[in-house]
């Protein structure tokens, strides 16, 4: 009998789970990889889309080119998830598995900031990109605030790159003298872990005029006034507000009994969850790790070994290293990139390589490599 695994989430680190168990050990299992859209798109891609460089069309990459060795997609909607029986409902069937992978990722709960939704707009999901794109070109004078509203967040460079970035996309509009940019975030630092590519982005604020809010969140929107209040008590009138949302687990998983304290516990070193033979990897697991692409991509490939050397009835050595690896967009058509590890040392260690041309062809091969694998 085939090994039935069923993946729930086809992102970065559902497709790089599929991949690795469909050409190590396909031919022995029928693996289900379930997710409710059409398409993956990069997560970087959405500046490329907010900043009107590429359509939503330009950057999706169909789940229908996936064709490999016991795999089939399914787009469909999980609508109930039981760990303890390994099974799951969705929106046209049920599938019961022998091994369970969550892999959803985090969505984002607009209604937890009061006035967001009213009164400023989201870039971190596609659509939310998109609605923020067409706007933008009407945005000629005053303040913008691009503020975080909780943590944990989704890749956190993010709101400085978009910073950066709405910098370059105001003087190309020829509007930049006329326009404040605010960037409102928890840390002191920019990226906490890496001191060098905290100093680098902080240069680049001051050098570009951007003016850099730390040990702060935007606790709510004024829609009616125009006021962002920060949690410190702090009033910021504002023209064009874009937050980062709170993030949260999606309902079906806050449903399903996985998760404390808003997210789904793991092993650090096989991501196994304490249900028998079901993983969480990626954002929607407390891993000890940022909610970003390549850590999910990390988790994925542990627990693909793990998942593997129990088929083989092997002895599982590849715990996670926590270590991954983000891109920081300065505009100028450079891109910074640091190398984070969180797991060696008794804290967080960053390595920061100078944004530069030559990083903007490594994502491109990134990009490349990670379609010509996965689909």
């Amino acid at each position: 009998m085939r090994l039935r695994i069923v993946v729930l989430g086809a992102g970065f680190g559902g497709l790089e789970l599929t991949t690795i168990l469909s050409e190590r050990i396909g031919k022995y299992i029928d693996l289900t990889l379930i997710d409710q859209n059409d398409s993956f798109y990069f997560g970087f891609s959405k500046l490329d889309v907010m900043f009107g460089r590429k359509s939503s069309e330009k950057v999706k990459i169909s789940y229908s080119n996936i064709v490999k060795p016991g795999v089939k997609f399914h787009q469909e909607t999980t609508t109930a998830i039981d760990p303890e029986t390994k099974s799951v409902t969705t929106n046209k069937g049920k599938y019961q598995a022998d091994i369970l992978v969550v892999a959803l990722g985090a969505d984002y709960n607009i209604d937890a900031t009061p006035g967001l939704a009213e009164g400023g707009h989201e870039f971190y999901s596609l659509t939310g990109a998109e609605r923020v794109g067409k706007i933008l070109p009407a945005f000629k004078e005053g303040h913008a605030i691009i503020g975080v509203t909780s943590t944990p967040f989704k890749c956190p460079p993010a709101p400085s790159e978009a910073a950066l970035l709405l910098h370059e996309y105001l003087i190309r509009q020829g509007v930049r003298k006329d326009c404040k940019i605010s960037l409102v975030i928890p840390f002191t630092l920019p990226i906490p872990p890496s001191l060098g590519s905290s100093k680098a982005l902080l240069k680049a604020f001051a050098e570009r005029d951007i003016n850099y809010i730390p040990e702060n969140m935007v606790e709510s929107i004024d829609p009616l006034r125009k006021i962002a209040l920060l949690d410190d008590g702090t009033e910021l009138s504002f023209d064009l507000f874009l937050g980062i949302p709170e993030h949260v687990v999606p309902e079906v998983v806050s449903q399903s009994g996985m998760t404390v304290s808003g997210w789904i516990p793991v092993d650090r070193k096989s991501l196994k969850t304490r249900y028998p033979k079901v993983y969480a990897i990626g954002d929607v697991a407390s891993a000890g790790v940022p909610k970003a692409g390549m850590f999910a991509e990390g988790a994925a490939r542990v627990a693909a070994e793990s998942i593997i050397a129990e088929f083989k009835e092997e002895e599982f050595s590849l715990p996670y290293d926590g270590k991954g690896t983000c891109y920081i967009q300065f505009g100028q058509n450079k891109v910074g990139r640091v190398d984070v590890d969180f797991f060696s040392g008794p804290s967080a260690k960053g390595v920061f390589y100078e944004a530069s041309e030559a990083i903007v062809a490594e994502i491109e091969y990134f990009e490349s490599s990670r379609i010509e694998r996965w689909f």
